[in-house]
């Protein structure tokens, strides 16, 4: 996946929002716990995943929200194993 792009990934039954952020492979939950909107869809701004519906913000890498912390993301363990993502469920 490039660099900075984003998309939403099917597992399990589950969906994810999967990002590369300096060279890392991020997964997170891919609805923003706001108003649901799909994370694999917003833009990453640094380390930051913006959600595309009301911008609220969350980073990659711990799920944590800029503008309310008490409301993060779930994160997984992500690995690249013979060029496919693994998503740790």
């Amino acid at each position: 996946m490039p660099q900075g792009h984003g998309r939403t990934v099917r597992a399990k039954g589950r969906e994810f929002a999967v990002y590369t952020v300096a060279g890392k492979v991020c997964a997170v939950d891919d609805k923003c716990p706001h108003k649901g909107g799909p994370l694999g869809a917003g833009m990453l701004e640094g380390s930051k995943i913006v959600c595309p519906l009301h911008g609220w913000a969350f980073d990659a890498e711990t799920g944590v929200c800029d503008v309310r912390p008490d409301r993060p993301v779930s994160t997984y363990p992500t690995r690249v194993r013979d060029g496919q993502i693994e998503i740790c469920i």
